[in-house]
């Protein structure tokens, strides 16, 4: 299934029943009178947040939502029926922009959250409504209420725990293939991920979620390469997991990057927690790995981690190190207690 976090859709809210005019026409009754009913009201148009649901792709075929528009009422004083709404159903973390694409009309963080997009329109009244004691016929009745018409962006943001930084082969898809059951594409050349990946990763059994998206170049904020519109999915995160490649030969150009092109994208990337990590150790030897290590500590002003994706040395450290910055309530799992390997039944 091909991943879509960004779908254009037109709504439209149903119209409201036009008013009836009519006059009670019935053997043996002398006088008559209005009893022209009122018209239906017309659908709404609503958009929820559900569960199992994680890609925006149903929105690629449909774009078109309009809601049904209510009944025109009829005499003997019947209402019309009223129209049945619409009610789209998105991945937990999107969010509804306006047609401008900037104005953010809600943001769907919570499952169960639903917001009305467009009101349907009320129906009109019949001519029962406004009789009076010196109008005792009136011919009269109003228009139902015309719907409501618009256009809307729906754009994803994962709802994850952790998100992964760096530059392209930096090695995030293997990390997240080493710790998780996620099968993210992992090759030797840059930008093998192009569509951003999820995974559950657990430590001490504590379980947390771990987002993967594609790498970063210099210039991404300009457009450069794949851009930087999949930062969007990290915007949520508790702790952001920098990697920076060892064997690179330009480590501290590479971590500088990174770091320039979060401060662009805004959104207070650049001022959440963040776990600098230097992988694939395992190509280099012991000197090579503790005089890079200090090299990037002393650029970052903070500690540096050592970690091998391939070989899975230091990786707990690294995912107990990124546990300690998220809050308890968005850890699953169960208590904190590691179980002892020995104990036996």
């Amino acid at each position: 299934m091909k991943f879509l976090d960004l779908a254009k859709v037109y709504i439209r809210s149903g119209s409201g029943g036009n008013g009836s005019v009519s006059f009670r026409r019935e053997k043996f009754i002398e006088f008559g009178g209005p009893d022209g009913g009122d018209g239906g009201r017309g659908g709404d148009v609503r958009v929820e947040a559900v569960d199992g649901l994680n890609t925006l792709i149903d929105f690629r075929y449909q774009q078109h939502f309009f809601a049904q528009n209510g009944q025109g009422g009829m005499g003997r004083q019947r209402t019309g029926k009223d129209g049945e709404d619409i009610l789209l159903r998105v991945p937990v973390g999107t969010e509804i922009l306006d047609e401008d694409e900037e104005t953010v009309l809600a943001d769907l963080a919570e499952l169960g959250q639903s917001v009305l997009l467009a009101k349907g329109g009320n129906g009109g009244w019949g001519n029962l409504r406004f009789k009076t004691s010196t109008n005792q016929g009136p011919r009269r009745a109003n228009p139902g209420q015309p719907g409501v018409e618009r256009t809307i962006w729906l754009r994803l943001k994962l709802i994850a725990d952790v998100g992964l930084l760096g530059l392209p082969n930096a090695g995030k898809s293997t990390f997240l293939a080493a710790t998780s059951n996620a099968r993210p594409k992992i090759a030797d050349y840059p930008f093998t991920t192009l569509h951003p990946n999820l995974g559950v990763v657990g430590v001490d059994g504590r379980e947390f979620v771990v987002a993967d998206i594609p790498g970063l170049i210099e210039g991404a904020h300009e457009g450069r390469g794949l851009g930087d519109l999949f930062l969007g999915h990290v915007e949520r995160c508790a702790v952001l997991l920098h990697l920076v490649d060892g064997s690179s030969g330009t480590l501290l150009e590479d971590w500088r990057t990174i770091i320039d092109e979060i401060e662009a994208y805004g959104a207070g990337l650049a001022d959440k927690p963040r776990v600098t990590v230097l992988n694939k150790i395992d190509t280099m030897d012991d000197e090579e790995r503790a005089f890079l290590r200090d090299e990037l500590a002393a650029v970052t002003g903070g500690e540096v981690m050592m970690m091998s994706g391939a070989t899975g040395e230091g990786v707990t450290a690294v995912l107990r190190a990124l546990r300690s910055h998220i809050d308890e309530g968005r850890l699953r799992g169960g208590d904190d207690t590691v179980e002892d390997a020995s104990w036996r039944p």
